[in-house]
């Protein structure tokens, strides 16, 4: 029974976590979305993020760009650097980047937040009010992070293919025209559409899973650390799993 134990309480959390995704999902189609509190949340997500952001963009862009050029000159292929930063950086590396960053930022606030109400007992004291708690904890939130993900993984992009020309042509000695030739070549519209698909997915996991354990914590400091932590590691785990389905049906 011992060597079950772990199966059991995985299958446990991942229903009660499909539950209570859809109570939320159901929530906000029964009492609407607060606007106001859902555009307070994304500014205060979007600005409180992007220098973090930007600053995590900066040198994915130059590792990309140093690794491929390290990797392409045996192959005396060093004009490919730029194919390599897009097709690395749009499609797999921005995207996982700015879920991390608003993973490890947004989500476990709200996640601290929801477990202190609960060891408060403020979310009991809204049911009593007759106040449906996840439509007014939790949806804002979800839409909110779902709704600043996409543009924040399209600042993410940009800021790391020019942080990645800069180093091509002022550390590596490549040619800059040539550099932007192979990353224009190489990415499109669909590759950008993709990514910002993916964010959405990120988002919505993101916000759930932050809700679920901050819902579901226990009472006290400890319950609030142990909940926080591990809605920081699931998150995680989900993004990137996620993120190998979506690929997968997205170029396999």
């Amino acid at each position: 029974m011992s060597a079950l134990r772990p199966l059991s309480e995985f299958v446990r959390h991942a229903g009660a976590y499909a539950i209570f995704a859809g109570q939320c999902c159901a929530s906000s189609y029964r009492h609407g979305v607060r606007w106001s509190r859902l555009i307070d949340e994304a500014r205060r997500l979007g600005v409180g993020s992007f220098v973090v952001l930007g600053t995590m963009a900066v040198f994915v862009g130059t590792n990309l760009a140093i690794q491929g050029h390290a990797s392409f000159s045996a192959l005396g292929a060093q004009s490919l650097v730029g194919m390599f930063v897009a097709l690395g950086g749009v499609r797999e590396v921005c995207p996982l980047l700015a879920a991390t960053m608003v993973a490890a930022k947004a989500g476990t606030e709200m996640t601290a937040q929801l477990a202190v109400m609960r060891s408060k007992d403020q979310i009991d004291a809204l049911e009593v009010m007759a106040i449906d708690p996840k439509a007014e904890l939790v949806t804002p939130s979800v839409l909110a992070i779902m709704l600043v993900l996409p543009p924040l993984t399209l600042i993410s992009i940009a800021i790391s293919i020019v942080a990645a020309a800069l180093v091509a042509v002022l550390q590596l000695g490549m040619d800059g025209g040539e550099f932007m030739f192979f990353v224009m070549d190489n990415i499109g519209i669909p590759d950008l559409l993709a990514a910002m698909v993916k964010s959405l997915f990120f988002g919505a996991i993101i916000a759930t899973v932050s809700g679920y354990f901050g819902f579901h914590s226990e009472r006290g400091p400890a319950g609030v650390g142990r909940a926080t932590n591990r809605a920081v590691v699931t998150m995680c785990v989900l993004c990137i799993s996620v993120n190998f389905f979506l690929s997968a049906s997205f170029y396999g």
